[in-house]
C-alpha cells in the first residue's frame, strides 16, 4: 500500500463520516448498528487494494453501505416465541407449551399463571410499538403482513420489533425458569 493511501482514507473518513452515519442512521433501527454498519463500510474501504483508484469515492461509499443494511436485514431472523425455550438435564421445556396448554394439575396452573403474570409484567416495560407487534404475531396470532397493512409499517421493522421484545422476554423470563429448575 502505497505510503499516501492510510491519509487518504483518514481523510475520507473525516470527509464523509457524518454524513454516512446519517445515511445509515435513518435506515437501521439504533445507533449501535448503524455505527457497526459504518465501521464495516470503512473497513471494507481499507481493505481496498486500489482505494485511491475509486473515481467517485461517495458514491463508492453509499453504495457499500446500502449493501451493508441490506445485508443486516437479510440475515436477521424471525424470532418466534419457541426461541423462549431452555433446556435442562431432562429435556427441553419450552415456555409456549406452558403458557398455551390446557390442562394442568394444581402446580402447573400455578406454574402457568405465574408465566402468564410475568410474562404480562415484561411486556408492559416494552415500549408500545414492540408489545404490540409482539401481542398481535405471538398471541393474536396475526402475520406480519396483516400487521404492516393495518399499521402502514414495513415488515422489517415489524419483524426487528418483535425481535427487541423477544430478547427482552428471553431475559426477563430466563430468571423465573431458573428459579423453577432449582427449585
Amino acid at each position: 500500500m502505497p505510503t499516501n493511501e492510510p491519509q487518504n482514507i483518514i481523510s475520507t473518513v473525516a470527509n464523509y463520516g457524518k454524513r454516512l452515519f446519517s445515511f445509515i442512521r435513518g435506515r437501521v433501527n439504533t445507533d449501535e448498528d448503524a455505527e457497526d454498519i459504518l465501521q464495516d463500510v470503512w473497513y471494507q474501504l481499507s481493505n481496498q487494494p486500489e482505494a485511491g483508484t475509486i473515481e467517485q469515492i461517495s458514491g463508492w461509499l453509499y453504495r457499500v453501505a446500502r449493501n451493508k443494511i441490506t445485508d443486516k436485514y437479510r440475515k436477521q431472523k424471525d424470532v418466534l416465541i419457541e426461541d423462549l425455550s431452555y433446556e435442562d438435564e431432562d429435556g427441553e421445556i419450552n415456555f409456549r407449551e406452558i403458557l398455551l396448554a390446557e390442562s394442568f394439575s394444581p402446580e402447573e396452573e400455578s406454574l402457568k399463571k405465574l408465566f402468564w403474570d410475568q410474562l404480562f409484567l415484561a411486556l408492559e416495560e416494552l415500549p408500545e410499538n414492540q408489545r404490540y407487534v409482539f401481542v398481535q404475531n405471538e398471541l393474536e396470532d396475526r402475520t406480519f403482513q396483516e400487521i404492516a397493512d393495518e399499521t402502514g409499517e414495513n415488515i422489517k421493522t415489524l419483524i426487528s420489533r418483535k425481535g427487541y421484545a423477544v430478547k427482552h422476554l428471553r431475559n426477563r423470563l430466563q430468571n423465573l425458569y431458573q428459579e423453577f429448575i432449582n427449585y
